[in-house]
């Protein structure tokens, strides 16, 4: 009904017109003393031969618009099925839309070209920002000064942004190097956590750490790295106290520490893009990409990830690894 309203209102000129043309003649014919069904008649039969055509018009047009609206579901090669243009209007329409599709399409090449020219400048910088941190690494292991082990904590953060930026410009990349397979979870997180052992030492913290007995659908690179991120946001907000790494059913990794907490009001934005809240707002380094980049990468694995947390009670994140999905970006 919508859509009669809108043709009716499409075609009102001419409709009107037409009335507008038989009241003249009936009032000429009225004026000459001429009988009226003179006009009458012919006013009638053209209104019904006018109405004919104004049903095989409408149907003309309706069809017109329901092929013009399944086009509207595609975005690739639409301008191929568009229906035969049968006003100049419509093939000049047509020829509009194909021009900006070609100039979209062209600008789309250039964009991911663009594009793919910066993954591979920072891939290749990432790589390359990484062998003087490793020599700085080594010349600072035959040193057991507390100055060397602040050095090598500052280097170990450092490796973890280069980590960061490469995790970032992979997520969007066309080469995203999923490996899914059944892995041991306690050694994946065993290895997360060495890598801040000495920290765990330096600063004093105590690690609850449960063996977890499971066998996980995952890959291992990128669940390491949402385990590390966790880690590193653990130790940077726990002044004292201790980090429990416990394994709850079905299959969740509950990482817990009990540090200084999340703001009620943070809480349900802390997996936001560039979100940082009142802890990083007071620590002035968080740069609010860690924890998004967690929650991306555990979509793409099929896995969740949530945090529970008090100001001044700690936080505690919680990774469901029992998926039977994995989904892809």
């Amino acid at each position: 009904m919508k859509f009669l309203f809108s043709y009716l209102k499409q075609r009102k000129s001419a409709i009107i017109i037409f009335v507008l043309f038989s009241g003249v003649f009936l009032c000429s014919f009225l004026l000459y003393h001429i009988p009226t069904g003179a006009v009458v008649y012919p006013a009638v039969l053209c209104g019904f031969f006018g109405s004919v055509l104004i049903f095989l018009d409408y149907r003309k047009i309706k069809n017109k618009h329901k092929l013009l609206s399944e086009l509207c579901r595609y975005t690739e090669d639409i301008t191929d099925n568009f229906p035969a243009a049968v006003t100049i209007d419509d093939a000049d329409y047509q020829k509009i839309i194909r021009l900006l599709d070609e100039e979209e399409k062209q600008r789309n090449t250039e964009m991911h070209i663009r594009f793919s020219d910066m993954v591979d400048y920072y891939t290749l910088w990432a790589h390359q920002i990484k062998t003087p941190i490793a020599a700085m690494k080594l010349n600072l292991q035959n040193d057991d000064s507390e100055l060397a082990g602040i050095i090598s904590e500052d280097l170990f953060r450092i490796e973890q942004y280069v980590e960061m930026v490469l995790v970032f410009l992979r997520l969007d990349s066309d080469y995203t190097d999923y490996v899914i397979k059944e892995y041991s979870l306690d050694a994946i997180v065993k290895s997360a956590v060495k890598k801040f052992a000495s920290q765990f030492i330096r600063r004093k913290i105590t690690l609850v750490y449960e063996p977890l007995e499971a066998n996980i659908l995952t890959d291992e690179k990128w669940l390491s790295f949402v385990i590390e991120q966790v880690l590193s946001n653990a130790l940077k907000y726990t002044k004292s106290g201790e980090i429990s790494i416990t394994l709850e059913s079905p299959e969740t990794l509950c990482i817990k520490d009990t540090g200084i907490g999340i703001a009620p009001e943070d809480l349900p934005r802390i997996f936001e893009k560039g979100f940082t809240g009142y802890n990083g707002r007071e620590d002035k380094k968080a740069s609010g990409i860690g924890l998004y980049l967690c929650q991306r990468i555990c979509r793409n694995l099929g896995h969740t990830i949530s945090a529970y947390s008090a100001l001044g009670a700690g936080t505690e994140i919680r990774i469901g690894l029992n998926r039977e999905s994995i989904e892809i970006e």
